[in-house]
């Protein structure tokens, strides 16, 4: 027996692309797009007491719900969306001391936010940025003397903001060119 159309058995045709119904997000969150760019916050000032850090970004008109947090044991990076036509971002690839990722938080202040980071032991941090072996010569007595300070520069420009790697370029580039001009000498 075949079914029809009046029986009230006929199975439904499969649903088209269109009437698919589209996922909405419920996140508070700003949705995350690599291809934003972002104005780095190059100066904030921090201050601790044993249990917590808190930093506090000097920025007006920044909204809560378009904040995008990622919080690690050993980093953070607080990016601040549509932030009077702008995008900033504060962030340090590595902290001193580990921290609670879970805990961290961030409240907006009608003209500062501020960043908790909840220290994974209580103490005192010296610094917010790890310093560890960073200033350090590597000892490798076969290694070019040159090689340490070539570390230390390359630290410095993958660690560095935007303006600290055109400094660096500039300085790479004038410094070549000053050398060429030295060679071209000794053939005149």
């Amino acid at each position: 027996m075949q079914a029809s159309k009046e029986d009230g058995n006929a199975a439904a045709p499969p649903p088209t692309a269109s009437q698919i119904p589209t996922p909405i997000s419920t996140s508070v969150k700003a949705p995350i797009n690599p291809a934003l760019n972002y104005v780095s916050v190059s100066s904030f000032s921090w201050d601790q007491d044993m249990d917590k850090v808190k930093i506090y970004v000097f920025l007006e008109g920044v909204e809560q719900e378009k904040i995008q947090t990622d919080f690690k044991p050993l980093s953070f990076d607080v990016k601040f969306h549509d932030v009077k036509g702008k995008n900033y971002r504060c962030a340090v690839p590595k902290l001193n001391k580990e921290i609670v990722p879970e805990k961290c938080k961030v409240v907006v202040k009608p003209t500062r936010v501020i960043i908790s980071l909840f220290k994974a032991s209580k103490g005192d941090w010296p610094d917010l940025y790890s310093k560890e072996d960073k200033l350090k010569p590597n000892l490798d007595k076969e290694q070019d003397p040159m090689a340490g300070i070539m570390d230390l520069m390359k630290n410095m420009y993958e660690e560095g903001d935007d303006e600290m790697k055109r400094t660096i370029a500039k300085a790479w580039t004038d410094a070549r060119s000053v050398k060429a001009e030295d060679a071209l000498k000794s053939y005149r």
